[in-house]
């Protein structure tokens, strides 16, 4: 999402080669100066999901006026900068060992003093256009966040879905007669999960759809299209965590055991609902723009 804003030969310089991969975290704890030709930053961040495979690293800070006060978009957000440097600049720190999404590898990482030339620097502000014009650009990274982990969190469950039904077809639980598939409760419950899972993922995919289609037309993203994504995506992230929950318990002692992937998928779940695209405060933001008031938190970032 960076790479329209940057120069062309700065883009191609980071995304050009086949390991042109840059990871980042939320804003955190920095400090930048302005000095002639660029920036000195010195600050530490976390949660900068696939770092292990990053050859760049970027870091968001809040920018401020002339007043101190941060700038902030027509939402109410604040604007941020994005400033990008070659990993093996900063000092990496293995902090994630985490419940589940292990594999992500969201560690820490800082750097001291470091000169970032201008040109290496982006303003996350709607207000700019980006030097490549694309459909793509009228989204913002939250949109993609958003989506991104409802369809992880889909995939998850979808993978409980089916390990589930592999485990229900052979297993007779203790002191049961039958196995677990025949029993009336646990179809039920498979019937529910399927029913949860489908009718989440449709949602997620045809307002996406038509939220896609519609920008290719308009140009424009509107408060109504966003609040929509973030619906969808919240909703969907809820949905899996139900199914996942719902077929864990199902499976029995069977799901505790680490040879069998339940316990994973649990883990991976409720790691990726605690993120913050999952949370329920989302539902009272949208609330307020579905009654035509205006959103009480910035929860349509860069």
């Amino acid at each position: 999402m960076v790479a329209a804003y940057l120069e062309p030969e700065v883009a191609q310089e980071i995304f050009g080669p086949p390991d042109g991969i840059v990871a980042w975290g939320p804003v955190g704890p920095a400090e930048l100066s302005v000095v002639p030709g660029g920036f000195r930053l010195t600050g530490t961040w976390n949660f900068a999901s696939g770092s292990h495979h990053a050859s760049w690293l970027g870091a968001h800070l809040v920018v401020h006026g002339p007043d101190g006060e941060p700038l902030r978009r027509a939402d109410g957000g604040e604007i941020l900068r994005t400033l990008l440097f070659p990993k093996s600049r900063a000092s990496m720190t293995d902090i994630w060992h985490v419940v589940g999404l292990r594999g992500t590898g969201s560690d820490r990482y800082a750097v001291t003093d470091l000169f970032i030339p201008e040109r290496y620097t982006v303003l996350r502000d709607p207000k700019i256009t980006p030097r490549q014009p694309a459909r793509l650009y009228c989204f913002s990274s939250s949109n993609l966040y958003a989506s991104g982990v409802a369809a992880v969190a889909l995939g998850i469950a979808r993978g409980m879905v089916a390990d589930f039904t592999e485990l229900a077809t052979e297993k007779v639980p203790r002191g049961a007669r039958q196995r677990l598939c025949e029993n009336q409760v646990i179809q039920s419950q498979q019937a529910q999960a399927e029913a949860r899972l489908g009718s989440a993922r449709a949602y997620l995919l045809s307002s996406l759809a038509e939220i896609w289609e519609a920008v290719g037309e308009t140009g424009d993203l509107s408060l109504e299209q966003n609040t929509a994504i973030r619906l969808a995506s919240t909703w969907a992230i809820d949905q899996a965590r139900e199914v996942v929950n719902t077929l864990y318990h199902s499976a029995g002692a069977t799901a505790i055991f680490d040879n069998r992937p339940f316990e994973r998928r649990f883990r991976d779940m409720h790691t990726a609902s605690q993120q913050a695209q999952g949370r329920q405060a989302h539902y009272e933001t949208i609330g307020r723009v579905l009654f035509g008031l205006a959103p009480d938190t910035a929860m349509f970032a860069f």
